[in-house]
């Protein structure tokens, strides 16, 4: 296994010898993929969204008030200065 001593700490799995052979093998893999991608100039390369030529059909996201804070809070079980009010959650 080649590379991966930093991230042991990370991830900690409780596998047998075999399936660590054989993780590691796909993980080898995996990082080769990615390393032939640095052999690659992209400095003149425009970042995609999408891969197709299509305008974006999201809507803008605008900020708008549907209901008022005493319409929210009325249906409220508990609210407090204007604020919802729950059980406590940390002691």
């Amino acid at each position: 296994m080649r590379g991966f001593t930093d991230y042991e700490s990370m991830a900690m799995f409780d596998l047998v010898e075999a399936e660590r052979l054989v993780l590691a093998g796909r993980f080898d893999i995996v990082v080769d993929g990615f390393s032939a991608l640095d052999g690659y100039d992209t400095s003149e390369v425009e970042p995609l969204v999408s891969v197709l030529d299509v305008p974006c059909v999201l809507r803008d996201d605008v900020s708008m008030k549907i209901f008022s804070r005493d319409e929210v809070l009325r249906n409220a079980p508990e609210s407090h200065d204007g604020y919802f009010q729950v059980p406590a959650t940390i002691e």
